[in-house]
């Protein structure tokens, strides 16, 4: 076993809920061979081409991950190691929500704006195979489109792209979502609580709702709090300067000011620590992906192996 790979008890853990076959033909290769080489190059951002060849061909791992990226493999992954440590009593619902810019390398820039034709099949009268990025076709994020679609866009920090996210009390991501650079936080902060769906080991419906919601003041107006209460969720966003110098000059008018709990505030340090956890990923720290599905799912990768090493 190298270093970063995943352990026999992580991988014994992680075996029952792989996907049997690849739909096509056949079996798998080794799961947990193909794994170790995608934890490898989410750990050390490495071309793929340059994978060390205990890892089976590069192609093989690139594959693997893209299309695990592109159906939901991986989200689902991550859900079922948040299943776990739900029935064990281990997540501290007190969650915090947060966004970080990644700043993206010039080998992000270039995918294909359509997807490549798909070629024809084999043997007269069969149907045409699905195009290679069929499953993966750009999606636009909420609060803008245009160049959106893979998740880059211009910011102060030049090519960027952002990915916001929620963490338990114990800085573990609950629930990613990959913008531009530049996209306001408040705009996915609805996108990023809709996401947590933590599923029962037994019967049941997912856990969906948090016990507390804790966020700075960029998360501070009007439809985010109609939101939190509409939901009856206890939150913890501290005022903007202006939003209270504005609701003085009204007077009574104003209203009252809303609920704030500073000892509370203080636990959205773990969101940071979240972030901080997942940037110790070099291919995370550093976006190198071209198509934002697939840098999202390189982020469910490191938030994955967080989970089973928690």
């Amino acid at each position: 076993m190298g270093r970063g790979d995943l352990t026999d008890a992580e991988w014994e853990w992680l075996r029952p809920f792989l996907p049997v076959s690849n739909g096509r033909c056949g079996r798998w290769r080794d799961h947990r061979q193909v794994i170790d080489g995608i934890l490898h190059r989410v750990r050390t951002g490495v071309q793929w081409r340059d994978l060390p060849e205990r890892f089976c061909p590069w192609k093989t791992v690139y594959e693997r991950h893209r299309l695990w990226s592109a159906d939901g493999t991986w989200e689902r992954l991550l859900q079922q190691a948040q299943a776990g440590a739900d029935a064990a009593g281990e997540i501290d619902w007190d969650i915090s929500v947060d966004s970080t810019i990644v700043r993206a390398h010039q080998h992000a820039a270039g995918a294909r704006i359509d997807p490549p034709p798909a070629p024809a099949s084999k043997g007269a009268g069969s149907s045409r195979t699905p195009e290679r990025n069929a499953l993966a076709k750009p999606s636009f994020p909420p609060g803008g489109g245009g160049a959106g679609g893979e998740g880059l866009g211009r910011s102060r920090g030049g090519f960027t792209s952002k990915f916001h996210l929620s963490a338990d009390g114990r800085c573990r991501p609950l629930s990613l979502v990959v913008t531009p650079g530049q996209r306001a936080d408040c705009t996915q902060f609805q996108t990023v609580l809709a996401k947590i769906r933590v599923p029962r080991v037994g019967p049941g419906r997912p856990r969906t709702k948090p016990d507390s919601i804790t966020a700075d003041k960029g998360y501070s107006n009007g439809p985010c709090r109609e939101y939190l209460r509409r939901r009856d969720i206890r939150r913890t966003i501290p005022e903007k300067t202006d939003s209270q110098a504005a609701r003085l000059r009204k007077g009574p008018r104003g209203g009252r000011p809303p609920g704030f709990d500073e000892e509370r505030y203080k636990k959205r340090n773990t969101v940071e620590r979240a972030i901080n956890r997942l940037k110790q990923s070099r291919a995370v720290a550093t976006r190198y992906d071209k198509r934002g599905y697939v840098f999202l799912g390189t982020v469910t990768v490191a938030s994955l192996a967080i989970w089973l090493r928690s």
